[in-house]
């Protein structure tokens, strides 16, 4: 594949990592005085004004803002050397700088869009069983070889992916998941995991390896946690939590908003536990009904979604731990990111997905290169659609706008990838959720017309 790529100055770069690593250096003599050195570098870096904006800012942050300044200290003076030299030099310098540009340069030559990263299920296999698990319906034994995936890191690195996160099942019982890493020490790679099989070997490893990050899941406090996931689960995560924070890895938390746990997993009280307890970051998914025994009770209501559309920035605004949420960040995103323009998902058995929650799929990533199957008949149905509303606060085809979807799967022929995944287009859950999506409309169009006057923000 690389004889078609387009040629990429990587005399320029390397001369660039080395002035990075000096800069890294640097700042770990003194973070809080010679941290504004990296943000004019980056500014330096980027190729696009808008890169250059968003990095002005974070020096801007820095400087003015004490939440900022606090959680980046922070996680320069906690984190262990192998970490900060690799998954922090990895996921900001070659996947959001070098990276981007690589991706923008492959996507005009080769007229492809090249995402920004992509989901990939090393194995299937869990030693869990959590009600509602999206993942919940695909078969158990599938595995992905370690050789198609050396493959997959190899190809999406010669198109300028240098970040992946992984799921699954459970990725932590995928046997060469810390071999993989090493063999690709420029990549970083986020794991989501349920955290119970992060034994002390194996945080010894993540922080000798040095470029994976756990996303641990929490549904809120021992109750809520354990009620889905199986009583001892809180308390086995907690004690992955403190190993992994004595070590100076880089952890976040992956939360599943549910109508009964909305307002606990949004809490003051529970955002300052996951911070003391040494907590980076934070995905906030919104339920969605697929997978095992899908729930339509447990999908939150459109009032709770609008609080969140309020409660989920004021937190990023006033603690330290940045908190994404799927799916009223679509006006960050500018809408869905699913379909290969911004990430894709690929299963244990290979196929490839729009994204973790629209399980079909029409190819699959075995005998074929990454390029070919970024190609597929249903990105493209996708990516000819987006964004699928001109209010951003509705970006998701499945939960949003879900007439879109059916348009898509019918149009791009793509098939179920597990038993029971065609019931979101049909009868009671689709029912459901067209009713579910209006009722959001209304909020939604409202609580944008209070921020933009009903003007669609300008895609960069």
């Amino acid at each position: 594949m690389s004889s078609v790529l387009p040629s990429f100055d990587y005399a320029k770069r390397f001369a660039a990592e080395q002035v990075i690593r000096q800069v890294l250096d640097y700042i770990d003599r003194d973070p809080e005085r010679n941290l504004p050195e990296i943000f004019n570098l980056a500014k330096a870096l980027s190729g696009k004004e808008h890169h250059q904006q968003h990095a002005v800012s974070v020096a801007e942050g820095y400087n003015k803002n004490p939440v900022m300044r606090t959680y980046i200290n922070r996680l320069f003076e906690r984190t262990h050397p192998n970490v900060k030299r690799r998954l922090l030099y990895n996921w900001f310098f070659n996947a959001m700088i070098f990276g981007i540009l690589h991706q923008q340069e492959n996507s005009h030559k080769l007229g492809v869009q090249i995402p920004n990263f992509f989901l990939v299920d090393p194995t299937s296999d869990c030693n869990l069983q959590c009600e509602g698990c999206w993942a919940g319906m695909y078969d158990k034994h599938d595995t992905l070889d370690f050789e198609t995936l050396d493959r997959l890191m190899t190809e999406a690195k010669e198109l300028g992916i240098y970040w992946v996160a992984m799921s699954g099942g459970e990725p932590f019982k995928y046997a060469h998941l810390i071999r993989l890493a090493a063999k690709h020490p420029d990549m970083a790679f986020m794991v989501y995991t349920n955290g119970t099989l992060i034994t002390d070997r194996v945080a010894d490893a993540i922080v000798e390896v040095g470029n994976i990050s756990p996303a641990i899941s929490l549904e809120g406090w021992r109750k809520s946690t354990d009620a889905r996931r199986g009583p001892g689960v809180f308390d086995r995560v907690m004690k992955t939590m403190d190993r992994l924070r004595e070590r100076g890895a880089i952890f976040g938390a992956s939360l599943t908003l549910t109508r009964h746990n909305v307002e606990e997993v949004t809490s003051d009280e529970f955002m300052d536990f996951l911070i003391e307890k040494g907590t980076v970051y934070g995905w906030s998914f919104h339920y969605i009904p697929v997978g095992k025994n899908p729930d339509l009770d447990l999908l939150i209501t459109p009032e709770q979604r609008a609080y969140l559309a309020e409660r989920i920035p004021f937190i990023r605004a006033n603690k330290p731990i940045p908190i994404a949420d799927f799916w009223n960040d679509g006006e960050l995103t500018h809408g869905c990111i699913a379909g290969g323009r911004f990430y894709f998902h690929i299963t244990a058995d290979g196929s490839v997905e729009p994204c973790a929650f629209v399980h079909f799929a029409a190819d699959n990533v075995k005998g074929k290169s990454l390029l070919e199957v970024l190609r597929n008949p249903l990105f493209k149905a996708f990516q000819k659609r987006q964004p699928f509303s001109d209010n951003f606060l509705r970006p998701c085809p499945i939960i949003d706008v879900p007439g879109a979807l059916r348009e898509i799967i019918e149009d791009s022929g793509a098939r179920p990838t597990h038993p029971g995944a065609e019931s979101i287009l049909t009868r009671t859950v689709a029912n459901h959720l067209d009713r579910r999506s209006e009722d959001w409309g209304k909020l939604a169009d409202k609580i944008w017309r209070e921020r933009h006057g009903g003007e669609r923000v300008a895609v960069q």
